[in-house]
Parts: C-alpha cells; structure tokens; sequence
C-alpha cells in the first residue's frame, strides 16, 4: 500500500492543529491509498519539463476528452474547475490554489497537479490550437522560480488529479469537490469546444437533512463522482431559480428538448460559479421515482446542454459539495432551499406524488 500525499510545505501553528493536521492526513491517506502502478510515473506527478502537450482521447462514459499529449504521462486525463472562473470574472485567486485547505495539502500541486509547461504548449490530434493558452500562476510552491506557466484550454486552467494513476483513468470526472475555494465541479474537457465532457446526466432521488440540522426531505437529485473509489455515485440536490417573491430575475421558462430548445437560463457568469448548472452530453435518465418525461434540455450560451425538468433549468449548488468518508469535507445536506440570490429564489424539486 502506498501513501499518495506528498510532505506538507508549510507549517501548522500550535500542537492541536499539527495533531489534528496529522490525523486528518492519515486518515485520508489510508482512504486514497492504491496498490503501486506499473507505470514508471502517475498521471498526478509534477512534470514542467518542456513543452506541454495536449492531445483528445476517446472514452466510453465521456465522448472524446482532453489528455496529456506526449512523454511518460501521455493519455492521462485533464481536467476544468467550475470555480475557477471566479478568477476571470473577478480576479479572486485560483479555486484550486496552494492556500490552506481543509485537507492540509496544496490543491494545485498535490491533490489536482496543474498542467505546467515550459514554453507554449502543443496542439497534438483532435486538439483546437486556438483554445490552447496559458495563464502565469504565482501561487504555487514549487522550486524554481516565483511564477510558473498552466496550460488552458477556451480559458479554463488544466489539471490533472492525483488518483489517476494510469493512462484512461477518469476518478476526477463529474466530482463534486468541496475542498477547492470555493467548492467547484470538476470534469473532463470536451475538445471540440472546451466545455465540460460530463457523459450522460443521471437523475434520482435523494434524502437528506435541510441545512444540516433540519427535518430530511427527499428531493430531485443528480448522480455525480461517477469513477471517484472514495466517494462514488453520490448524489447531490438539483435546484430551479424562480421569479418568486417579487425577483425579476431568474428562469421564467423554458421547452423541453421534444419542442425546441429553451429561453437563455438567467444564471450565467458569477452565478454559474456558486449554481453550477447540471450538465449533460446527451439525453438525460430518469431514476426511480423521477419523471421521464419531464427531463429535457437547454443549450446554454457556451454551447454546453444544460437539464431541465418539466421545463425548469435545474443547477447544484456549491455548499452542497461532500466527501462523506474526509473529515471536515462537509456533510449531506440540503442548503441551497429556498435561498434569495440575485439570481432569484433556489427551489428543490419533491418527488412525484
């Protein structure tokens, strides 16, 4: 068995935090732990030797996806987090930063080791040059300099993740992580327009406490964490946003995808960091409980399909995000019921009577 955490880089003020720091990893630890890979190098290892290369892969759940182009780490997965658009729209730091999480460990170059490059990075088959770029991060703790140059792709940073351990494997796909800042969906990147390459869309039911504390309710839910051996399969609730209570804002309407494609969903932007809408690559499935026939749904304006349900855009909500087995990666819970945004008021979606 062996420990995938690289050693801490900074200290832990006072004996408490260090002995709470120190458990926390070894229990993570021993939750992340593989059997050691045959390959020479995993997927997550920093590599910034030259030129990155970036090249498309086909996979059997996601379509065709971003990978690693060349060299030891070829075919292994890349990955865009929805929160990072908060630094383009807002010049807020990277959601996946080497700040203190609740982890312990760096976010950029432990957990989801950021694709670096040397020089400008290489448009290898099935790759666009033009959505190809780098952005120059100053947060990271590496040797060798104060900055260092991430490849991007249509602008979202590229990473890897720290699980994957082979050429093919997808444990990042679709996560639903609470330890970036602010939490964020992970997924695979479709090459063709550099949006999210998140499979089919899989809809269910699930019970959980309101705000933590409050009664259960049974709620419409999505499926995510497809591939992730922690925490796989969970499910997490899906909202609307509605003009109630006065809001002039919101999603007044929308056709389902039998009748033509919907009006613009009112969340674009700084909302869609805090309510990523619930994305899918083809037609959405319904679970037990769940109305078929009232999933549809919305080209939003990046060209990703967005689902709906009986006509609504439905989205998640980042403080919803959980790691059950990580202490202090949150909870399950309902905590987007009922909120006032500026975006207009969140509803959860009860199961049919």
């Amino acid at each position: 068995m062996t420990t995938l955490f690289r050693p801490i880089r900074r200290p832990v003020a006072g004996r408490a935090a260090a002995a709470a720091l120190t458990l926390c990893l070894v229990v993570v630890a021993l939750l992340f732990s593989s059997p050691a890979s045959a390959q020479t190098k995993a997927c997550s290892e920093d590599v910034s030797t030259g030129p990155a290369t970036v090249s498309a892969a086909s996979t059997t759940s996601y379509g065709r996806v971003l990978v690693v182009g060349s060299g030891d780490y070829a075919g292994c997965s890349l990955y865009l987090l929805t929160s990072d658009q908060l630094h383009a729209l807002s010049g807020a730091d990277f959601a996946c930063s080497d700040n203190m999480n609740v982890l312990g460990t760096p976010c950029d170059s432990d957990l989801w080791p950021a694709l670096l490059t040397k020089r400008a990075p290489i448009a290898g088959p099935g790759v666009n040059p033009r959505l190809l770029g780098t952005v120059t991060r100053t947060d990271f703790d590496l040797p060798g300099g104060p900055s260092v140059k991430q490849v991007t792709y249509a602008g979202y940073p590229l990473y890897r993740f720290f699980l994957d351990k082979e050429a093919g494997d997808t444990q990042g796909a679709n996560l639903d992580d609470p330890v970036t800042s602010p939490p964020g969906i992970w997924y695979l990147v479709d090459p063709s327009r550099g949006t999210p390459a998140t499979g089919q869309a899989q809809m269910q039911l699930e019970t959980a406490p309101v705000g933590a504390t409050g009664p259960e309710e049974t709620v419409l839910a999505a499926r995510m964490n497809n591939d992730f051996s922690v925490f796989p399969d969970a499910s997490f609730p899906v909202y609307t946003l509605s003009r109630h209570d006065g809001h002039k804002r919101g999603d007044a309407r929308s056709h389902d995808m039998h009748h033509g494609w919907g009006d613009e969903s009112a969340c674009q932007g700084q909302c869609a960091v805090y309510w990523p809408p619930l994305l899918t690559s083809e037609r959405p499935e319904a679970g037990p409980g769940v109305d078929q026939h009232g999933l549809g749904i919305i080209v939003r304006p990046d060209g990703s399909h967005q689902v709906t349900y009986n006509g609504q855009p439905l989205y998640l909500f980042n403080n919803d995000a959980y790691i059950g087995p990580i202490p202090g990666a949150g909870t399950k819970s309902i905590n987007g019921a009922g909120a006032h945004t500026p975006w207009g008021v969140s509803n959860t979606i009860p199961p049919l009577p």
